[in-house]
């Protein structure tokens, strides 16, 4: 159906027959973006992010953790100094028994886990006495369980009866194991020490619980927390966490200089320093290269398994002390941010230049990066490659998409305005944007219309030859003028022009333009007139009015073909006063108005003449000391 105005409308703006294509282009590239940005959002094993988001959130990690000294926890190092003190690896049983009850009862530590395992009978002494510690004092033991969902799971030593404590329901299937010799099958509390490792091997994700035939089992840390309550001691209280799968990721807040490291050599010969074990937690492990417990961290790629049993162990104890975790997940935010910026940038994409709009692309994945880095210090576990995979579906869909729109808009705004204006105009009008300039708009003009006099006569008796080469040379002297002085060119009437200033690009002296085009015009119609003469043809003569009002100026054209032009009074008037300019001895006659406005130049009048159409006489005016364009 037709709508009065429809097509005139339409063809206001550029391009308009492709708005509703355009604007489905550009939502489908946004729609595209953010299904990108939802697919790698979404939960994946064991609530791991994408590899580049595990290792970005991993650089994030070591920029962000302190050094401040953990005083609630001690760590005692089996390392290269204590196998050369105490003898090399396995110690005997009755040793660690040494080790466990002088950090029970000598350096009175809070509580004990060993992250050891026994899987073969020791000295009887030695593992007697371990076995009456890990019933009776706050001493907990390790088993190793594996996840690897082997074709022949490991089942190594004797499975403990595991945590009565132990949500069931939280808890990750596990398919073997490596346990102590059943000599301590009555130990009060076991703690799982078996990793998880992501898929590039680094650890850092523990199964908190996990269940294998029946049993349930804590990780070291949590039960090395929580047994003391089975054993009368005091309990440490941490609060709900949500588990997805049974593993969790734990939340690292600091280095491993932020530790208490003692040899295990320092303790037995009781060297260290009492207040650096009195009422801590205490973890005893290996870290000497011989023994092979290194695992690969976001903080490290060769950290003793120890490392990782401490700070789970701190960010228990920090949940527990704050009442709440401080750690949460980022992937509705990230969403929503994509979302929301997705949809910005594809409003301003086709509003900017094509290289504002792609600092602005670069500005939001860095602003992103950014907030994600400070979530990060804040406990956030945050995607941040979903929302840069949908930033650079943008920046290779989208971008390019509107280059080429403003490409082809300028290489048709360049098509149409070369037609009317200078070179120098039109490079301004590509600079600046030509969108405003096209809308019709109400602006103050300067109008030039000139023709040749007698133009029907003179060419009848010339061949056609003849009348086209006069007819472009004269047209030629016209236009050269005209373009010079930075005038638009509307049309070519035949033998004539009508050109105006002021628009599209506004000027405050369009009149002066006018007036100086029109001068121009007539030297080069005199310079042909002396050829003319001078090859025995008859000169030809130009008349010129110019007048100055208001005009609706801008693409004006149908939805068959953009025609930027002028319309109003003053250029109907302008043309009266070329048409007047025929009984005058003038060549250049100027309305009142111009008149009023030219500054530059000097004019006369030619005092009150009879204007066609104006209904009274008006004062008119012409430049003083001008050429004739005939003779």
């Amino acid at each position: 159906m037709w709508f009065p105005g429809r097509d005139l409308a339409a063809s206001m703006s550029w391009g308009a027959l492709t708005i509703e294509r355009r604007r489905a282009v550009r939502f489908l590239i946004g729609l595209l973006a953010f299904a990108v940005a939802v697919a790698l959002s979404l939960p994946r094993e064991r609530g791991q992010l994408l590899l580049p988001d595990e290792l970005l959130r991993d650089a994030f990690l070591r920029t962000q953790v302190h050094s401040q000294p953990e005083r609630r926890l001690a760590i005692i190092d089996i390392d290269e100094s204590s196998l050369v003190a105490q003898g090399a690896w396995p110690w005997p049983r009755e040793r660690i028994a040494d080790l466990a009850e002088t950090l029970l009862f000598h350096y009175r530590a809070r509580g004990l886990a060993l992250d050891i395992l026994f899987p073969e009978p020791g000295d009887p002494v030695g593992d007697a006495r371990l076995a009456t510690l890990a019933m009776h004092a706050p001493l907990t033991l390790a088993v190793a369980l594996s996840y690897e969902r082997e074709a022949l799971p490991v089942n190594t030593g004797h499975l403990p009866h595991g945590n009565r404590f132990v949500p069931v329901d939280a808890a990750l299937d596990a398919d073997g194991f490596v346990g102590n010799h059943a000599g301590f099958a009555n130990a009060t509390c076991v703690g799982n020490i078996g990793f998880l490792p992501d898929k590039d091997g680094a650890l850092r994700r523990l199964p908190m619980f996990s269940r294998l035939d029946g049993v349930t089992f804590a990780h070291l840390s949590f039960a090395l927390l929580t047994c003391s309550q089975s054993l009368g001691g005091n309990s440490v209280v941490i609060p709900p966490f949500p588990i997805l799968q049974g593993a969790w990721r734990i939340p690292i807040r600091r280095s491993a200089e932020a530790y208490t490291v003692i040899p295990a050599a320092a303790i037995l010969s009781r060297q260290a320093p009492a207040e650096l074990l009195e009422g801590r937690w205490v973890i005893v492990g290996a870290s000497a290269l011989s023994l092979g417990d290194r695992v690969t961290t976001p903080l490290s790629s060769n950290a003793p398994g120890l490392l990782v049993h401490a700070l789970a162990i701190s960010a228990l104890l920090d949940a527990s002390e704050a009442g709440a975790w401080k750690v949460w997940s980022g992937a509705g935010l990230a969403l929503t941010w994509a979302s929301a910026s997705l949809l910005f940038l594809l409003w301003v994409l086709p509003r900017v230049p094509v290289w504002v709009g792609t600092s602005l692309l670069l500005l939001s994945a860095l602003a992103w990066v950014t907030g994600a880095f400070f979530m990060t210090a804040q406990g956030g576990v945050v995607p941040v490659v979903p929302v840069l995979a949908a930033y650079l579906v943008v920046l290779l869909l989208a971008i390019p998409y509107e280059w080429w729109l403003s490409q082809r808009e300028s290489r048709g705004v360049l098509r149409m305005f070369s037609q009317y204006l200078s070179p120098s105009v039109v490079a301004e009008l590509m600079r600046i944007g030509p969108d405003e300039h096209l809308q019709p708009a109400l602006k103050e003009v300067t109008v030039l219309i000139a023709d040749m006099e007698g133009y029907t006569v003179l060419t009848s008796s010339l061949s056609l030859v003849e009348a086209v080469e006069l007819t472009q040379r004269f047209l030629g002297c016209l236009t050269r003028p005209i373009l010079e002085e930075g005038g638009t060119l509307d049309k070519y009437t035949g033998d004539g022009v009508v050109a105006f200033w002021g628009a599209p690009l506004p000027c405050t002296d369009h009149a002066d333009r006018a007036l100086s085009a029109a001068m121009n015009i007539l030297v080069q119609v005199q310079e042909t007139n002396q050829q003319r003469i001078a090859a025995g043809k008859r000169p030809v003569r130009v008349r010129i009015g110019i007048e100055s009002g208001l005009a609706l100026v801008g693409d004006l054209g149908t939805e068959f073909r953009s025609a930027y032009t002028a319309v109003g009074d003053c250029i109907n008037f302008a043309s009266k006063l070329q048409e007047t300019a025929r009984r005058l001895p003038v060549d250049i006659v100027v309305g009142p108005k111009a008149n009023a406005s030219i500054k530059a130049h000097s004019l006369t009048s030619i005092g009150m003449v009879e204007v066609r159409g104006a209904g009274q006489a008006l004062e008119l005016f012409t430049p003083v000391n001008t050429v004739k364009s005939s003779t």
